[in-house]
């Protein structure tokens, strides 16, 4: 049960970074130890469903590890039904200090993968030059428009589900890049089953695939997926940077103007375009504490593996 729980927890820190554009709920996986576990099971549904078919049912249950995955998804759309709107409402009311923790939740992490390296050489140093660039240009470019009909949702739940399970590269902030994340978050926050059933197929195919490449990656080649891996994570530093000043904005379906593209700038330098209040105490206590938490839950991972061995 205890442990059923703390999955659960992990669920919810998941679903909660994963609603925030910039954040991937891969990166809380990843920095909770449970990332290997989550990619071998999502790789192993389609056999499980094999077996289903034969009527195994045990075998395919197990298989798929689904009492882990269940747990660890209920969590997640717990986190996401619930704190969406909360999520939303602190990013447009409290910008600086919200991004300032995830920065510094995002920070620490790099370390954390990065130590997980075994050998640096020229071609880990390329891996993470290029994981670093691509994270780079992922949070520069420029938002497309795509259509909210049925095949588009489809798309763009397969696409933006492999970014989830990636560290560093947010899915929410794909559905920005496709013009759909104002249209997906009103559909969770309205629960329109029918968008929410064609998005969560799209999901469902897009991340059993992508899990079996990324599961196969870290088996065969660990060190250069890990410093690849790194680099995203670090690369997406660029789009989280609490201070930001507005280059162009868009107008949502509701009316509303949305930033559309924005350039990173120092504290004082917003201060003196906005006029308003840099946070900067602040935005540094909150990062402060986003890295206390990650070396928090590290050291506690720690603990449960001592303990266990001890048991054993």
């Amino acid at each position: 049960m205890k442990s059923s729980l703390l999955l659960y927890a992990k669920g919810i820190a998941m679903g909660a970074a994963d609603v925030v554009p910039g954040v991937s709920g891969g990166t809380v996986a990843f920095i909770s130890g449970i990332y290997d576990d989550l990619l071998r099971s999502i790789a192993s549904i389609p056999a499980a469903f094999l077996l289903l078919l034969r009527g195994r049912i045990k075998a395919a249950w197990q298989t798929a590890n689904a009492t882990f995955l269940l747990i660890l998804l209920g969590g997640i759309l717990t986190s996401v039904v619930s704190l969406a709107r909360l999520i939303t409402y602190l990013l447009e009311q409290h910008p600086i200090p919200v991004w300032s923790f995830f920065f510094g939740l995002i920070l620490v992490s790099c370390h954390l993968v990065g130590r997980e390296i075994q050998r640096w050489n020229w071609s880990r140093i390329v891996s993470f030059v290029l994981g670093g660039a691509f994270a780079y240009w992922i949070t520069v470019a420029s938002p497309v428009q795509m259509g909210q009909d049925s095949l588009s949702i489809f798309m763009a739940g397969a696409i933006a589900i492999c970014a989830m399970i990636l560290p560093g590269i947010s899915g929410s902030f794909i559905l920005v890049l496709l013009g759909l994340y104002s249209f997906v978050l009103g559909a969770v926050k309205s629960l329109d089953l029918a968008v929410l059933a064609v998005f969560a197929s799209g999901c469902l195919v897009g991340i059993v695939s992508f899990a079996g490449i990324l599961r196969w990656m870290l088996l065969h080649w660990r060190d250069l997926t890990l410093a690849f891996l790194t680099g995203l994570m670090l690369g997406s530093l660029n789009k989280i940077w609490p201070w930001k000043e507005t280059l162009t904005w868009q107008t949502d379906r509701h009316g509303e103007q949305i930033p559309l593209l924005q350039d990173n700038v120092l504290p004082w330098h917003f201060a003196e375009i906005s006029g308003d209040d840099p946070q900067l105490l602040l935005a540094i206590v909150l990062a402060v504490l986003g890295v206390l938490l990650v070396l928090g839950l590290e050291w506690l991972a720690g603990r449960r593996q001592q303990s266990a061995g001890r048991t054993e």
